[in-house]
């Protein structure tokens, strides 16, 4: 992720050091020796790495700006320790930091997704004789406990402090480097940003899940049918060349410009299966399925940031044997050979997905969804029309019934059933002479059946239940149970 260092100018890091057998040294010329080992490492493994340079004593200045806009940043604070004293030191800042106000607040916990890092020109004792690692410690405890404090071990000197760095970059700038494979095909890749742990329950399974450095590529599958899946991050997917020491050789690596060109230039002459795979997917219009870890899969594909320039990219899919339901399990997809008929068809004018569920989802059912006042008016009003229209309407008058009534009882609004069945009393009083008397029986049932449902205290107030049509004995009726 990107990242800011945030460096502290202030009075106290122009303490002087003492190192043996050399010039006098300042605390500040620790840091910087220390951030010139940092961006060194920087520029030649994370040659897309976005930097931001800030520094600050009483007053802050922005040194080297962002050249665009994040929503995850990595902060970089390099200070002495000194917490400074009166109003707007640290101390006081961390002491108040809870009775400010919203247009004056601490900064901590930044307002994006983040991580802190210390980097302390000082050793840990030092850090102790004060409160100086307690108050540290609370702005890691700040931002949700996302980063780390780091202490120069043993005196102050140039070797201790770039071993200090030698463990942030350790920790957090590290390249991830792996084997892209197809088949007997492989090539030597590097993945950026790094891959992030990832803990799938913390309840269940709080141990956090790496990626492989084997990547298999088990099938391919066509762009429209794996369609724009949910994802968990994006990466580029970068070619680098290893010489036979396995020392990488390909850009930045090198110890001058002259050797890095002609690195360059070597490796643009060897076939390379990861430039072969970016250009033949991008001309199919295919992604690539690549296997991750045990039953964790993601996603190979070319991706164009204007209309000359494409990048190989990798999507991890959550892990699970079935991160897209609609392509079903990913151990159970085959070859199209190993199919009796091409699923696409003869002009590949078909497509095998999405898979058809074997159980009937709730959302491809006809559920009553009353959302709106409007959507249940309707619903009352069609049983009302059902029901001037009997014994014509007996079959429908009873299906809209029931749905009507499932739905009561699965919402809790029994005052539904009590004041519809009120409506079908008064229908049955307004029938005319010329209704049909089966019709009367009907609205009389139904009403009764409702009214049984709204009290829950009889076996026909059950869900499952249905409300059958009353059998009558009237001839030109054609009732049937439902």
């Amino acid at each position: 992720m990107p990242t800011v260092v945030v460096v502290d100018v202030s009075l106290s890091m122009t303490r002087p050091v003492s190192v043996e057998g050399s010039e006098e040294y300042q605390r500040k010329h620790l840091a910087a020796h220390g951030l010139t080992m940092l961006f060194e490492h920087m520029a030649t493994n994370y040659k897309l790495e976005f930097t931001a340079l800030v520094v600050f004593s009483s007053l802050w200045e922005l040194m080297v700006p962002f050249t665009r806009d994040y929503n995850t940043l990595q902060v970089v604070l390099v200070t002495d320790g000194c917490l400074g004293i009166g109003r707007g030191s640290l101390r006081h800042s961390l002491a108040t930091h809870s009775q400010r106000s919203e247009s004056n607040r601490f900064p901590l916990p930044f307002p994006f997704p983040s991580k802190l890092y210390v980097m302390c020109m000082a050793n840990l004792e030092e850090l102790q004789s004060t409160d100086s690692l307690d108050c540290l410690e609370r702005l890691i405890d700040l931002n949700n406990g996302e980063g780390q404090i780091f202490t120069i071990d043993g005196p102050l000197c140039l070797k201790n402090v770039q071993s200090m760095f030698g463990k942030l970059i350790d920790l957090a700038y590290t390249p991830f480097h792996a084997v892209l494979k197809c088949g007997h095909l492989t090539s030597d890749v590097q993945v950026f940003p790094r891959p992030e742990p990832f803990i799938i329950d913390e309840e269940i399974d709080p141990i956090p899940k790496a990626i492989n450095t084997d990547l298999e590529i088990v099938g391919f599958v066509d762009i429209a049918d794996i369609s724009s899946p949910p994802v968990l991050s994006r990466h580029l997917v970068l070619p680098i060349a290893l010489n036979r020491e396995g020392d990488e050789v390909g850009p930045g690596i090198t110890d001058d410009t002259e050797d890095e060109n002609s690195a360059n230039q070597i490796a643009g002459k060897i076939p390379n299966f990861c430039v072969l795979l970016h250009g033949s997917l991008k001309v199919e219009g295919m992604v690539a399925l690549v296997q991750l870890g045990p039953e964790w899969y993601g996603m190979l594909y070319s991706q164009a940031d204007s209309k000359k320039k494409s990048n190989l990219m990798m999507s991890l899919f959550e892990p699970g044997p079935e991160p897209l339901p609609w392509l079903g399990k990913m151990a159970q997809l085959g070859p199209i050979s190993d199919a009796k008929e091409n699923p696409y068809g003869e002009d590949d004018n078909k497509s095998p997905f999405p898979l058809q569920p074997k159980n009937k989802r709730s959302y491809a059912q006809n559920v009553t969804v009353w959302i709106k006042p409007s959507g249940l008016q309707t619903d009352v009003q069609k049983i009302l029309r059902n029901a001037r229209k009997l014994p014509e309407k007996t079959q429908t008058f009873y299906k809209e019934l029931n749905r009507l009534r499932k739905a009561a009882l699965a919402f809790g609004f029994l005052e539904l059933l009590k004041g519809v069945a009120d409506m079908l009393e008064r229908e049955c009083t307004l029938l005319p002479d010329t209704a049909h008397p089966d019709a009367a029986f009907q609205l009389t049932h139904a009403a009764q059946q409702l009214k049984v449902a709204s009290t829950g205290a009889s076996e026909y107030a059950a869900y499952e239940h249905n409300i059958a049509p009353l059998q009558t004995d009237f001839s030109g009726s054609s009732t049937e149970r439902m």
